[in-house]
């Protein structure tokens, strides 16, 4: 097994951050300092930071009604990293799927399954993401006298608009009133949702996302958790293309 992919599946980090830890030389296998070339048998040692890896750690998935202020980023020096508002034992090591900015609120999953991780993210598995979205217009709107949001507006952005020099992807818009759409989204890039909407002269107020593949923020209370069921975790691994490891 390829050493990025089992440092995930042993719940220490997504596969991702296990990248950035073989390159930046943290990981050890058999007491050599490991390259994304190693390999991973029955019988390797595998370390990081002088723990060693093991495959037997039970899955952790939780539901997170993240809010405004709190980061993603698991970061013991930083109080308003969500590790330090949630309940879950340090052993388990759970990292949040995907972001949400500090000025966003809504669900957030969190796992220490890094390969389950990898493909809610991947793009191979369009997951989608739906959010609701309250804004106001930019001045230029405001003057125009276009203050409102209209179909014009949720037919451009669900063909698409230029975000950072990248074109994005798709998605399905829905007007709710003057100041408030839904959107869902198969993909994640930087701000994603403020910069679509501020390509089109409005100026997002608040950010909230309700669901995550087949997982529903539903009426779990701001700052809330709730462990996923056994048949929504059979569920989320089953659109993952994983079976059940638990």
């Amino acid at each position: 097994m390829r050493l990025a992919k089992y440092i995930a599946q042993a719940g220490y980090c997504s596969r991702r951050e296990a990248c950035r830890l073989i390159e930046s030389g943290e990981v050890v296998i058999d007491g050599k300092v490991a390259s994304h070339l190693y390999f991973v048998t029955p019988q390797s040692k595998v370390e990081i930071g002088g723990r060693v890896l093991t495959n037997t750690q039970q899955r952790v998935y939780i539901a997170y009604h993240k809010p405004v202020g709190i980061d993603c980023n698991v970061d013991l020096n930083d109080p308003t990293s969500f590790i330090h508002h949630i309940q879950c034992p340090p052993e388990q090591r759970v990292f949040a799927v995907g972001r949400l900015d500090k000025d966003s609120s809504g669900l957030l999953l969190l796992t220490n399954d890094g390969e389950c991780c990898h493909r809610l993210l991947s793009p191979q598995y369009k997951q989608a993401k739906t959010y609701i979205v309250n804004v106001r217009p930019a001045y230029e709107r405001v003057q125009a006298g276009t203050d409102k949001l209209n179909q014009a507006f949720a037919d451009t952005l669900s063909r698409g608009v230029n975000v950072d020099g990248k074109l994005t992807l798709p998605c399905n818009v829905t007007i709710i009133s003057d100041n408030r759409f839904k959107i869902v989204l198969h993909q994640g890039l930087n701000r994603q949702i403020r910069k679509m909407a501020l390509s089109q002269g409005f100026i997002v107020t608040e950010l909230r996302r309700t669901h995550f593949a087949t997982i529903a923020l539903g009426d779990l209370p701001v700052g809330g958790q709730q462990s996923l069921s056994h048949t929504k975790i059979d569920e989320i691994l089953c659109l993952c293309g994983l079976t059940n490891s638990l």
